[in-house]
């Protein structure tokens, strides 16, 4: 059975609970609070965070959720200020990014993600407190960065991946001029309890689609379309085993109180009459380096989710491509986490697979 590994490869901050924006797919459940991370969790995380960077010159903190820049510049630069020798990154809606944003992430070398699901009549998702669309202030944050040169990436969300979807999306980014595209097929998670079962031909044609037009003009770096073709060089060279880390990486989100959440920052937030609030400890109270070591016992649902990831390796043809299903889309789909398949990786991992696969036998 895998385990969890006691150093992360990079630490999920929340810095604050709130977001200017209601996007109708967001599974965070106090997005219209505002409760804030203080300096004294940041230095508490920065005490384990700061040896494992001088061990790794690639360390990141991720700042996100809700929207972490409606902390405002100043607290946001006093909770980066104990972290040394990390890469900090930044997960946002854009919405408030303007020039004075732009000199805060050059200055503090600020690695920039921002959120939008393509083209503006692709956006009817991402509103504001008011229900009224975001994409025009989404659009003036990307156009801040762009005019100071600082370069970002995308994570779209896809909602319906029907024909000539993937083409349109593919297109659009290149114009945007974006380094890195990420792209979520909409999950079943959190709030957001909309079906996500689209049908097995359409998100397969969806990514095969998508590598298609990758292909014609590869100047973006599609993460899930480069992660599989990693994996199927592993398989060609024989070393595939290899691909999965030998222990799965605890992905720690500290909450805005401290509370640390493994696997999964999804579970932030929410409580169950069984799994209790799916915390694993408090950085005020124990060392984070202490709460990942003790990672696979530190709460009650863990030890079940580690058997539902040894049941998907024992069943599941794709486990050496998927690694199992994620910890948040178990208990979301199906109210537990020693369950296997999910409709999450069936969207995001097999059909994902197969879809490169098409094109590949297309060709």
């Amino acid at each position: 059975m895998r385990g969890i590994s006691p150093i992360p490869s990079y630490v999920v901050l929340q810095p604050t609970t709130l977001c200017n924006l209601d996007c109708t797919y967001c599974y965070l459940p106090f997005r219209a609070r505002n409760d804030r991370m203080s300096p004294a969790v940041a230095e508490a995380v920065a005490a384990s965070v700061n040896p494992w960077a001088a061990a790794d010159e690639r360390f990141s903190v991720v700042w996100h959720a809700g929207e972490p820049l409606a902390a405002g510049r100043a607290a946001l630069a006093e909770l980066m200020a104990p972290f040394e020798g990390v890469e900090h990154h930044v997960q946002t809606n854009a919405t408030l990014i303007d020039d004075a944003w732009c000199e805060f992430f050059a200055e503090h070398r600020m690695r920039v993600s921002v959120s939008i699901d393509g083209p503006e009549p692709l956006n009817g998702e991402r509103i504001n407190r008011a229900g009224l669309p975001a994409y025009r202030h989404i659009l003036s944050g990307v156009e801040a960065l762009r005019r100071h040169g600082v370069p970002f990436s995308v994570l779209c969300v896809v909602s319906d991946p029907g024909p000539g979807l993937a083409t349109r999306l593919y297109d659009y980014f290149l114009d945007l001029d974006c380094d890195v595209l990420g792209v979520n097929i909409e999950e079943q998670e959190g709030v957001n309890a909309r079906a996500n079962d689209f049908g097995a031909d359409a998100v397969r044609s969806f990514w095969a689609e998508l590598v298609a037009a990758w292909r014609r003009d590869p100047r973006i770096h599609v993460r899930e379309i480069e992660w599989t073709l990693r994996y199927a060089g592993a398989v060609l060279a024989g070393s595939a085993d290899g691909i999965l880390p030998a222990a799965l990486d605890p992905i720690p989100t500290v909450a805005a109180d401290g509370r640390v959440f493994l696997l999964s920052p999804e579970l932030a937030g929410f409580t169950d009459a069984r799994y209790g609030d799916f915390s694993s400890g408090n950085v005020l109270d124990t060392p984070l380096a202490t709460i990942l070591a003790g990672a696979t016992t530190s709460a009650g649902w863990v030890p079940e989710y580690l058997r539902g990831v040894e049941a998907c390796r024992q069943r599941c043809p794709y486990f050496g491509f998927c690694g199992g299903a994620h910890a948040a889309n178990r208990y979301f789909e199906h109210g537990r986490f020693d369950t296997t398949e999910t409709n999450h990786c069936r969207n995001s991992k097999i059909r994902l697979l197969e879809g490169v696969l098409d094109h590949a036998g297309a060709r």
